[in-house]
């Protein structure tokens, strides 16, 4: 008996233990879920400048991201992701968005994002088809806050085949702390396969059959900046994949970052063709890709016109997808008239993300 009646007294600090311990447990249960991820972006790449008789060969951290999202309610969530500036140092916030999503057709998002721009500005390095993106004058002209992104209110919908985005933005060096805004617009046509979602990338490997056409748009203080874009993906027959991308931008005194001279021009007016082919065979854990790439932009400057050209070659290995890309890459800058910049790359590249 005595046995018996003692039982239950000792039993009642070890419930009262568990209980204690699966209280933060079960808090936890109730928070909505929330994803988290990263991505690295490393190279090592033997750099000539031609006319400075500069070369250097150089291992570098390219970037490196942290990506944080959950959802709120059902029809409220939260992006929250951060970039690694290689040379300072310094961690940027470069997503922070508040999203309201209440059908394919009604969406509102609040905060820094990357605003209604072209398909290369709203896909970045990570989603790009290529390694050297944002060299050839055409990429990033449009003007941004960091890392393309901007800080304003958008809505974006989806209409069948049609895309529609509008916003009203402030950003740093242009409108920021003035009266000015900027208003950024885009419209997107897929003929083929949807692409789901507001960003975009620049190759889906053969999941998608892809063609799409982007006009896009931004203005402020009577300054105007505008692009037409057009992505073709088809996977073939042998499982290959095609892919074919271009853009034609002007950016007509809103932007002026776009040159590696360090922008400060009035008009620019360029295009890309980029043209890739997926191999079919397996060879380890992935599969090669052959890509070329050719640019062409005129700065017209104070002094005179200047023109840029770019050429791009990669051999990349595709692991998977976007999580895991190797690159080898080659790219050609060259300038006429003659400006003392012309110079040539060659490297490795790898990404990984999760």
């Amino acid at each position: 008996m005595q046995i018996d009646s003692l039982a239950p007294r000792r039993a009642l600090p070890l419930a009262a233990a568990i209980t204690a311990m699966a209280l933060p447990f079960a808090a936890l249960a109730d928070l909505p879920p929330v994803s988290v991820g990263a991505g690295v972006r490393t190279s090592f790449t033997y750099f000539d400048a031609d006319d400075a008789d500069i070369e250097t060969s150089d291992f570098e951290l390219n970037s490196a991201r942290i990506y944080l999202g959950g959802k709120v309610t059902e029809n409220i969530s939260v992006m929250f992701n951060t970039e690694y500036t290689p040379g300072s140092e310094d961690i940027e916030v470069i997503d922070a968005v508040a999203q309201f999503s209440f059908s394919e057709q009604f969406n509102i998002w609040a905060g820094r994002f990357l605003p209604p721009s072209d398909r290369a500005n709203l896909y970045g390095p990570y989603y790009a088809s290529h390694w050297g993106v944002y060299q050839d004058g055409v990429q990033d002209g449009y003007p941004f806050e960091t890392n393309g992104r901007a800080d304003g209110l958008m809505y974006w919908g989806q209409f069948g085949i049609a895309k529609i985005a509008f916003g009203a933005f402030d950003i740093q060096g242009v409108t920021k702390g003035s009266s000015d805004v900027l208003y950024a617009a885009r419209v997107q046509l897929d003929f083929w396969d949807p692409e789901g979602g507001y960003y975009l990338n620049g190759s889906y490997y053969g999941e998608k059959d892809l063609l799409a056409i982007g006009f896009a748009g931004q203005n402020a203080s009577g300054e105007n900046a505008y692009s037409f874009d057009f992505l073709l993906e088809k996977k073939l027959g042998n499982s290959g994949v095609v892919t074919f991308e271009a853009e034609y931008a002007v950016y007509d005194g809103l932007g002026g970052y776009g040159t590696p001279l360090g922008g400060g021009y009035d008009k620019s007016d360029g295009f890309y063709v980029l043209g890739a082919y997926l191999f079919p065979a397996e060879i380890g854990i992935g599969k090669l890709q052959v890509l070329g790439k050719f640019g062409e932009t005129t700065f017209e400057f104070a002094g005179g016109d200047l023109e840029q050209k770019t050429f791009e070659f990669n051999l990349n290995y595709i692991m998977k997808s976007f999580n895991a890309r190797a690159f080898l890459f080659y790219i050609d800058h060259s300038w006429d008239p003659d400006v003392g910049a012309d110079s040539k790359q060659i490297g490795l590249g790898l990404q990984v993300q999760i």
